[in-house]
């Protein structure tokens, strides 16, 4: 067996098929398994921002609606498979190789109707003072009135559970190449420590050998009332959410005060 080890989205974003959903590996799925009522309710032409942006699959799913969409990552491969597949499905977006707080040395304050932080990818933010940097930088990047889509676990459920191994209970099958899939959790006393996060996924070859690709990823997880909170200091209300404390996970739609001025530092 194989073991390819890079750290920050690296390896992760050659496999990362093997990690989405049944219902989200196509650009136009992406774009409407979770947020076609938020992206209905956008003007022709609206512009986009879909931060943490993956592997595009989103981001090139709302392009292909029309819409005018910048796609941002921290990761370079990650950004290189969105160009990728804007280019693949023959549509026009903006990639940018950017973390939160690069965000608004690249783009101007209130220009996008429109931002998604989705992909549990929040939790990779640096404890409370990086979450809130990161929320602030949405914030700022929003037209008045525009909203933030973002998208969770449910963390105080993955405290809950303790350190731990979880295999997926099947094979995932993606390019006709089958993969187990697992992750082990670190998870630390304190909520403002550092966690850690390792995902493996393991994909059998045709001859039977097994090529396992891993990453160790930080995590700092974060309460559901005080995301709510960090969003009020950032000038975002919380319109619609799905939050229920038995549920593994959550999506929240918060709007830009309109009297608010996206220059002014968070409280």
């Amino acid at each position: 067996m194989e073991v390819v080890a890079v750290a920050g989205y690296g390896a992760l974003s050659d496999v990362y098929e093997w990690l989405l959903g049944d219902n989200k590996l196509t650009p136009v799925q992406a774009a409407t398994a979770y947020y076609s009522d938020v992206v209905g309710s956008l003007p022709p032409n609206a512009r986009v921002l879909d931060c943490a942006c993956g592997t595009g699959q989103l981001a090139v799913g709302l392009a292909g609606r029309g819409l005018d969409v910048v796609a941002a990552d921290a990761s370079t491969r990650m950004v290189h498979r969105t160009e990728k597949a804007a280019d693949e499905e023959g549509v026009s977006l903006r990639a940018l190789h950017a973390s939160w707080d690069e965000l608004p040395d690249h783009l101007e304050d209130s220009t996008f109707d429109l931002v998604f932080c989705v992909g549990n990818s929040l939790g990779h933010a640096e404890g409370a003072a990086g979450r809130l940097t990161a929320l602030e930088a949405m914030s700022r990047l929003l037209n008045p009135g525009g909203r933030l889509v973002l998208h969770s676990r449910n963390w105080e459920l993955v405290r809950s559970a303790g350190s731990r191994v979880d295999v997926r209970d099947r094979l995932i099958r993606r390019n006709d190449r089958d993969a187990v899939v697992s992750y082990y959790w670190q998870i630390e006393q304190g909520w403002e420590q550092e966690h850690f996060l390792e995902i493996v996924v393991a994909q059998i070859e045709p001859d039977g050998a097994v090529r396992a690709c891993s990453e160790r990823l930080s995590i700092w997880p974060y309460r559901y009332e005080d995301l709510v909170a960090q969003l009020r200091s950032v000038g975002l209300t919380v319109q619609t959410t799905t939050f229920d404390p038995e549920n593994g996970e959550y999506l929240v739609v918060a709007g830009r005060d309109q009297a608010r001025d996206p220059s002014e530092p968070a409280r």
